[in-house]
């Protein structure tokens, strides 16, 4: 079975209807391998215009649409936030859980993170579940230490065999919008690592799950990166909002 590849837009608190115009126009005739999924998670406000328009243009079948964030709540007195069944209604296929700016400026703990993990795949969303460790605990070594503690909360709640269904982004959080990248080898060390620890639960489990790296990616170093053995793709954040260099990224990645 060929492991999914799959690049996911962050467009974090960017864009607007200007930028979904540009990027689905900018898209349309993408060349993707097979075994390659597109998703792209504008900010709230433009789910509902961007899955349109995606539609419209009939690049539904390769392009998806994914949210930033969603509650660990079914429903009820929760201002701000928004539901599984609110995604499902607009027709939301992924979902980003745990990003490092959601677990630093929101406090968002490995236990709550577990919890959204839970309530998207019982909602039939795939959940991204970001993972990364800090500029500090890489320089001291706890890199393999962080992120097991940040993996196995899910493990705990909704069981290894379920990561069937999940896919799982690691972003040194160092990386991420500074233009520091993770050599390729660096990269391919970590991602292993994490391949590794889901195996020594469910080795079936572990080969399946795809792999993404989310620290700088861009149009001059991902084919590098995607060509490592365990990165399946990317999770995109500054290079996403130029369609010229994500559709360079997308067409960049292999299912494996």
């Amino acid at each position: 079975m060929t492991r999914q590849a799959i690049v996911a837009a962050n467009w974090k608190m960017n864009g607007d209807s200007a930028l979904v115009d540009t990027m689905v126009s900018g898209l349309a005739d993408i060349k993707l391998s097979s075994h390659v999924d597109v998703v792209i998670c504008p900010s709230f406000p433009y789910l509902s215009e961007l899955n349109q328009k995606i539609k419209a243009a009939k690049l539904n079948e390769a392009i998806h649409v994914g949210s930033q964030n969603v509650s660990e709540h079914e429903s009820g007195a929760f201002t701000g936030e928004i539901s599984t069944a609110m995604l499902k209604d607009l027709a939301i296929n992924y979902v980003i859980v745990g990003h490092s700016e959601r677990r630093s400026i929101y406090k968002e703990t490995s236990t709550q993170v577990a919890k959204k993990v839970h309530a998207a795949l019982n909602a039939g969303l795939t959940p991204i579940l970001c993972i990364g460790e800090s500029e500090a605990e890489r320089a001291t070594g706890e890199t393999e230490t962080v992120l097991s503690a940040q993996i196995q909360p899910v493990i705990d709640d909704i069981g290894i065999d379920k990561f069937i269904d999940v896919v799982i982004a690691y972003e040194p959080v160092w990386a991420i919008g500074t233009g520091k990248t993770a050599s390729s080898a660096m990269a391919q060390e970590t991602h292993q690592f994490i391949r590794q620890f889901l195996a020594q639960q469910n080795e079936l489990v572990s080969d399946k799950v795809p792999l993404l790296y989310g620290g700088s990616v861009n149009a001059a170093n991902c084919e590098e990166l995607f060509a490592q053995t365990d990165i399946d793709g990317g999770l995109i954040g500054g290079a996403s909002l130029k369609a010229e260099q994500f559709k360079i990224i997308c067409s960049a990645a292999k299912g494996k």
